[in-house]
């Protein structure tokens, strides 16, 4: 995977799917792996890998839960906050995606209002090609339907999030 992301020249790559029983941190080439744990049926987890070059930037690494991670760097003027998101699939019981979505919110709220905020992840959304999105994800759409989750993305359109 290291010499992948070396390959991209990524600095910063959030991954979701790491299936880890306890969080930790590992060496990987010329990247540290921080990830969290996922859970008891060893399924979920989120995780970033991070080059050495940007590393003593690193404030905070916080796993709030085996949907949703955060990474606080210091900026030249304020702190990057990358949170990194894994949503539950259209499968998954409305209570749990309602839960998912009010753990995003307060998470992202907590944060300053000036810090640079960048959200990645999973949403496991399909948007078709609507208006209401277009400041989100732009004016291409992979998908001709839109499934329920893509409701559960007016977070994005609430907070004034862009592509």
């Amino acid at each position: 995977m290291a010499r992948e992301l070396a390959g991209y020249k990524l600095d910063l790559v959030s991954v979701q799917e790491v299936r880890r029983d306890k969080g930790g941190t590992v060496r990987a080439g010329d990247y540290n792996f921080f990830y969290g744990k996922g859970n008891e049926n060893h399924q979920l987890g989120t995780g970033f890998f991070l080059h050495q070059r940007i590393a003593s930037a690193v404030k905070t690494v916080e796993f709030v839960s085996d949907r949703v991670s955060y990474i606080v760097m210091r900026g030249r003027w304020c702190n990057i906050i990358v949170l990194n998101v894994y949503a539950p699939n259209e499968e998954k019981r409305d209570e749990s995606k309602h839960s998912f979505y009010e753990e995003l919110e307060q998470v992202f709220d907590h944060f300053h209002k000036y810090n640079i905020k960048i959200l990645l992840g999973d949403f496991n959304a399909k948007v078709e090609r609507e208006n209401i999105f277009k400041p989100t994800i732009g004016n291409e759409s992979l998908h001709q339907e839109s499934n329920d989750n893509r409701v559960r993305l007016n977070f994005a359109t609430s907070k004034k999030l862009s592509r």
